[in-house]
């Protein structure tokens, strides 16, 4: 499992989470930096029941709403801005998407996460699962 990827500022790394809205990381995917957001979309969602699926417009697409729906769950999703078709989304709901962020400047606190110094991805996200489970018991 490789995880680094060649982009413009040079091998970087990208780290998709799924947050519940008590502030409990669920599941994590690491990919390599020029790989798009969307590509982990399924995964993120799959085998879990929620009322709402709130993610930024990095995860708007129309293959991603109908699965949410399948789902039985309310895509809250920011539309892209190059979208033909401006798509309505709860604002007050979208708010609710600061647990993700508010998460993430959690976990970069952690030297080792946010530069990612490892060499194999297993190390770094075997340190992500570390440092989740610790800002999770500070939480409690």
């Amino acid at each position: 499992m490789e995880a680094l990827g060649r982009s413009v500022g040079g091998f970087t790394t990208k780290l998709n989470v799924a947050v519940s809205a008590e502030f409990t990381p669920l599941r994590f995917t690491l990919t390599a930096g020029q790989c798009h957001d969307i590509t982990q979309a399924s995964a993120l969602i799959a085998d879990y029941s929620c009322e709402y699926v709130i993610a930024d417009a990095a995860y708007d697409s129309d293959a991603f709403r109908l699965e949410i729906t399948a789902q039985d769950a309310e895509a809250v999703i920011r539309p892209r801005k190059n979208r033909v078709e401006d798509r309505p989304y709860d604002k007050v709901i979208y708010k609710l998407r600061n647990v993700v962020e508010r998460f993430f400047h959690r976990l970069k606190q952690y030297r080792r996460v946010a530069t990612r110094y490892d060499k194999y991805a297993v190390r770094y996200l075997g340190f992500v699962y570390f440092a989740s489970i610790l800002i999770t018991a500070k939480k409690m």
